[in-house]
């Protein structure tokens, strides 16, 4: 999942960005209404965590402005656990509403059911070959056998095979999982692909994570191995 939060209390913010980056998930920070709804518009979260609470604009004033563009899924957090907040939350476009303080479990099992209602066109399950992944449990398999994968290897496949068969450039791959603009010449992505084809795909047969020189990575079966 690609997040944003926006968040001006320190603590909270470097709390929820440890704990979903943890969970594998790409996480850009807001400290304040306009920077937030600035991120908000100009690119693309698959949820948005927003504080009611927030210098420059509140989370209700930057929510109004959101939906004239956007509809985004939006869970709001709040420190007053007042009926009128939340009504007024969810007339503005929440879609759900916490309360703090809160449970980190709660919040990611929210944040999961929001991602998958506005990807509701994906499918929880992935097949390629004997491949099978599935992404709410987050686990892959090779056949009948379990793939022991990190959380950031883990959406490195995930990316691959929601894009089975394309050719993925570094810099796309790079972007996508990590949420960063790498330097073209760094090797982070090299290794990662190295890592997870040595888990995934070298102990198998067929081989389906390809090299294609020069242009990137592609996850595909095919009949005949190609190039690596």
């Amino acid at each position: 999942m690609k997040i944003l939060i926006i968040e001006d209390e320190p603590k909270t913010a470097e709390y929820l960005y440890k704990g979903l980056t943890e969970q594998g998930c790409a996480v850009d920070l807001a400290h304040d209404g306009i920077d937030g709804q600035h991120m908000a518009t100009q690119h693309d979260y698959d949820v948005i965590v927003l504080d009611v609470m927030l210098p420059g604009q509140d989370g209700f004033t930057l929510l109004r402005g959101l939906r004239t563009v956007k509809q985004t899924p939006v869970i709001m957090l709040t420190a007053r656990d007042r009926v009128e907040d939340r009504v007024k939350g969810l007339h503005e476009g929440a879609d759900d509403y916490l309360v703090k303080p809160f449970s980190f479990i709660e919040l990611l099992a929210r944040l999961q059911a929001l991602s998958r209602r506005g990807r509701a066109q994906e499918p929880a399950q992935l097949r390629i070959g004997d491949l099978h992944i599935d992404l709410i449990s987050r686990k892959a398999y090779r056949g009948s056998t379990r793939i022991d994968l990190t959380a950031k290897e883990f959406s490195l496949l995930a990316v691959l095979a929601r894009r089975q068969g394309e050719i993925l450039s570094k810099t796309a791959i790079a972007e996508l999982v990590w949420d960063m603009n790498f330097d073209s010449n760094t090797n982070v992505v090299e290794v990662a692909i190295k890592r997870l084809r040595a888990k995934m795909d070298t102990p198998f047969s067929p081989r389906l994570l390809h090299t294609i020189r020069g242009m990137g990575y592609v996850l595909e079966l095919r009949s005949e191995d190609g190039q690596r």
